[in-house]
Order: structure tokens, then sequence, then C-alpha cells
């Protein structure tokens, strides 16, 4: 058996034109689409890399993008001040806080004080907090991803998403990962076993999974015969490791190689979990736009 690949850049364009369309409509009822991010300058040039290619994307799709850039050593009183400033401002739909921040501040702190109508990322604990109660949220972005690639597995299989009498197993249980992801699962009515990298018997438990999802943070900890055939398997794992060369390349915790000969379906590192996961992100700014205009429930 050859896994088929779950595309999440294709998957991620899919979406982005579908976001782009919404964010026309609530503009066309004179409402507005816009992501404020606040930035805190690290000297982290991944950050900023990142907060450029979002300006780009938002640009693309219609959505107003406004970077507030912090100076370098921003204390917690300047960030929550800005937080603040941004919760109380009408023409902004969504607000999100770009990592890394300065050594003492705990992002936690920060994250609970956007407001939960506009906290794009999932990170407020109200938010979080709705995601477990299944009720109206905006739900962490790539949890959020998550679900939508699975339900894109059943949609390409002719079939209707249906996990219910499923198995899903979740590797890893971070809580804004691994843990939002099981209880998306849940909310599928899938039956959901949350483990992680210390779990005795790990391989057991993961061959018994229709859906498994690697979400540790160990480079290849997920090998063949830890998977059942035929199972669709999603790899959030992102690890940097050194290869024999003296370079650098990116890996999921998924053996790809491996397990592709036994999985039925399998998403790559990079290229899966990654862009879909950015794209959940708009897909969040337009769903707070929509809700703000009344338009959404």
């Amino acid at each position: 058996m050859t896994a088929r690949i779950i595309d999440g850049n294709a998957l991620a364009r899919e979406y982005r034109e579908r976001i782009a369309t919404r964010a026309r409509a609530v503009v066309a009822a004179g409402g507005r689409v816009r992501l404020d991010a606040v930035l805190v300058d690290s000297g982290d040039n991944g950050a900023r890399v990142y907060a450029e290619n979002q300006a780009k994307t938002c640009k693309a799709l219609g959505i107003d993008y406004r970077l507030h850039e912090l100076v370098e050593g921003a204390s917690y009183h300047d960030i929550a001040g800005r937080v603040l400033l941004l919760n109380t401002e009408e023409e902004v739909s969504a607000v999100m806080m770009h990592m890394p921040l300065p050594e003492g501040v705990d992002p936690y702190r920060v994250q609970r004080l956007i407001a939960p109508e506009k906290d794009v990322e999932g990170v407020n604990p109200a938010n979080i907090g709705n995601v477990v109660y299944g009720r109206s949220s905006l739900a962490p972005c790539t949890g959020l991803a998550v679900i939508k690639m699975v339900d894109w597995v059943h949609t390409a299989e002719g079939a209707p998403m249906d996990l219910r009498g499923k198995v899903a197993v979740v590797v890893g249980a971070s809580d804004v990962v691994g843990k939002p992801i099981a209880v998306l699962l849940m909310r599928q009515d899938a039956t959901v076993i949350s483990c992680n990298k210390w779990t005795p018997g790990l391989p057991i438990l993961t061959r018994q999974a229709d859906v498994l999802v690697a979400a540790a943070g160990v480079p290849g900890l997920v090998k063949a015969d830890m998977v059942k055939p035929g199972a669709t398997v999603i790899d959030v794992g992102v690890n940097r490791i050194h290869t024999a060369d003296g370079k650098t390349r990116t890996v999921g915790d998924v053996d790809f190689e491996s397990v592709s000969q036994v999985a039925g379906w399998v998403s790559p590192v990079p290229g899966g979990v990654g862009p879909m996961t950015v794209a959940m992100l708009l897909l969040n700014v337009v769903e707070a736009a929509e809700r703000r205009g009344g338009k959404a429930v």
C-alpha cells in the first residue's frame, strides 16, 4: 500500500479562495475585515518574515492588515496596553500576538487579554472553554486545520465526514495543539485516545487509530509499525534537525517514508498542516468580521 498525500498547500489555496469571497461580501455589506497583529522586536527574523508574508496574504484576500510593532524589551504593561486598546477599537475585527515575547513576559497573561470575539488564534481561555463545551467559538488554528484535513479525506473518498464509531489517537497534549485537537475530534463523535511520548504501550494504542494525529514534537516518533493499515495520519510536528552534511531541514513527528507504505492517507512536513494552519487563522478572521456584522452564529 502507498498512502495518498494530503496536500496542505492545495487545500489551503481552496480555503483562501473561499475566504476572499466571504471577505468581499462583508465589505460589500458595509463591514470591515481587519486583522491587527502585535509584534515585539526580539531580533527573531523568522517572526518578522512571518508577519511580512501574512501582510501579503491578507492583501491578496481583501483583508486589511495592520502590524503594531513594539520595541525590543517592551514590558508586559506595554504589550497588554496595546492589546487592550485594540479590543476597544470598533474597526478592528481580529487581534493576534506574534511570538516570541520578551524574556519574562508570560504569553498566557497576554493572550488571555485578547477579547474572545477578536481572538482569531483561539488562545483566550474563554474560547478554549467554548471548544470544550461545543459552543460556537473561534477554535485554535492548528486544531481546526487538522479537522478540515480529516474532513477533506472523507470527501475525497466520496463519503460524508462521519467519525462516529472511529478511533482517533492524538499523540501530544499541549494546551494549544494536542488538547484542542482531541476535543474537536470528540465533537465529531470520534472515540478519542489522548496520549504522549511517555505513554506506556504507545504503539499498541496508535495501531488502533483510524485517525492518528502526531503532535508530540519528537522527530520521526511515529514509525510504520505504529500505524493501522489504511489509517489517516496527520503530522502536526515541526522539527528542525541537522543532516549528515551539516545542513538543517524540517521534519515532522512521523517517519514519512515508512508510514507512507502502511497508511491510507498521510500529510507531509512541510506542506501539510503548516499552510492549513495559516489558512485557518484567516478563516477565523473573516468569521470574526462576519459575527461583528451579525451574519454568523
